[in-house]
């Protein structure tokens, strides 16, 4: 059973709804909420001054998060805070309890719980969807470490992300960092596949939904957020996860995107075959990297083949359950 807690007055949600979904990060919510009450809060230099409200999530089934956010929200203006718990398993189903709750607002903002945003982070989102009209706005991650990563690590380019110029058209976005023009998504009839709630890749097959049906998805390159990566996060067993996770979810989506069995056929026998030459081409490079003592050929050798076994074991069926909880 699912349970919405009001923090001060209960105000329904305004123009914009700042969703940070959380799992058990009370340290990382702590973190993260005050920085994002200074964004949504009515001074907060938004455009035309949209009602703004930050919608925290807690997936825990314990709500280990209602404590901490009941408490800070003492310092907040009454109702812009509110904490909703949702105990289903999975980001999936948390995400579309984000959807729900908002369902009379405008916009919808995804971030993680830990990440923290740029100054005007918004406001510089909020700006470029009111421009353009676009049903997605995306905006640039940029990772900070707990302590430096291992050379290794740096040099298979592990945590690098993308960097586009603003207005950039994209087919394909995470929610660590996704406005949401949330007309546009009902019109679209989209919400978020909750099969790939523990495996990860719901939001890849979103925003692919998205583009395919007509939406505009826009990067945005001044709306930054910062990742703050933990030190279980920065071993080479976790990265290589990462790097099968990625491509496991990635055959998944194309197979759910395929339209019969024909193209979905088509869809398992290009991955298979991606996946293979994945995998012979980084353990080639692995090998070159072995010979020469290169650290960048060894360990971008070893991501590629981890998301080449991701991609080819997809299509055989097995689905990597990032998330699976005990």
């Amino acid at each position: 059973m699912t349970e919405t807690l009001p923090i001060g007055d209960g105000t329904a949600p305004g123009g914009v709804v700042i969703a940070v979904l959380t799992y058990r990060r009370p340290a990382d919510i702590a973190l993260a909420l005050p920085r994002l009450a200074a964004q949504a809060a009515p001074d907060s230099g938004l455009p035309g001054q949209p009602r703004a409200t930050v919608l925290v999530i807690d997936n825990d089934p314990d709500a280990g998060a209602r404590e901490t956010v009941s408490q800070l929200a003492e310092s907040f203006p009454p109702g812009l805070v509110r904490y909703v718990h949702e105990p289903r398993p999975g980001i999936a189903a948390a995400r579309n309890r984000a959807l729900s709750e908002a369902a009379a607002s405008e916009l919808l903002v995804f971030i993680d719980d830990d990440e923290v945003p740029s100054e005007q982070w918004l406001t510089h989102l909020v700006e470029l969807q009111a421009a353009t009209g676009a049903a997605a706005v995306v905006g640039p991650v940029i990772s900070e470490y707990e302590h430096e990563p291992e050379p290794w690590i740096e040099a298979g380019g592990f945590f690098r992300r993308r960097r586009l110029a603003t207005g950039s058209r994209l087919d394909v976005a995470a929610t660590n960092n996704l406005l949401l023009d949330l007309r546009q998504v009902r019109a679209l009839d989209l919400r978020f596949d909750e099969r790939f709630g523990l495996s990860g890749g719901s939001d890849t097959l979103f925003t692919r939904k998205l583009v395919r049906r007509g939406g505009e998805m826009l990067w945005c390159d001044e709306a930054v957020v910062v990742d703050r990566v933990p030190t279980s996060r920065l071993t080479r067993s976790w990265v290589l996860r990462r790097a099968l996770r990625s491509g496991n979810s990635a055959t998944r989506v194309s197979l759910e995107l395929a339209e019969n069995i024909g193209t979905r056929a088509a869809a398992r026998g290009s991955s298979l075959a991606a996946g293979a030459v994945r995998l012979i081409g980084g353990f080639g490079r692995l090998t070159v990297g072995a010979l020469t003592g290169s650290a960048a050929h060894q360990a971008m050798g070893l991501r590629t083949a981890a998301r080449g076994l991701g991609m080819a074991s997809a299509a055989f069926g097995y689905v990597y359950s990032e998330y699976r909880r005990k």
